[in-house]
């Protein structure tokens, strides 16, 4: 079992700014683009900065779902969350929270679709 503090996470701009709170309650080291200064940067910076940090780097931007742009092989890991807006932020951060509880071992070089009760994983 790997230790919750070992994956580190990147949350896009994108995502409900209380995600990055709640992967932290749950033992998670998650940062927000927004606290960082690096709120409005193009994708390939943020990208970027995930990759000099060794973050995985969470978004719903389907750009970063592109494993011809971003390939799996080249990243410490990108999530893409596609769970409809018409969800409440709660119920949003709760199933994130569950998905990567799940998968957080498996992430590296790999991009990970999160939707509602399921997880995707690609190589």
């Amino acid at each position: 079992m790997v230790d919750r503090r070992e994956t580190r996470f990147l949350i896009d701009e994108d995502v409900p700014r209380s995600t990055a709170t709640t992967l932290r309650e749950a033992g998670f080291d998650a940062v927000d683009v927004r606290d960082i200064g690096l709120r409005g940067k193009q994708d390939q910076v943020i990208f970027d900065y995930a990759q000099r940090e060794a973050r995985v780097l969470i978004t719903c931007d389907l750009g970063f779902a592109s494993t011809l742009a971003f390939p799996p092989k080249e990243h410490h890991g990108v999530i893409v969350i596609r769970i409809p807006d018409a969800v409440s932020i709660p119920v949003f951060n709760q199933e994130v929270e569950s998905a990567i509880s799940k998968i957080s071992d498996q992430l590296f070089h790999r991009l990970a679709i999160i939707e509602i009760g399921r997880v995707r994983l690609r190589s």
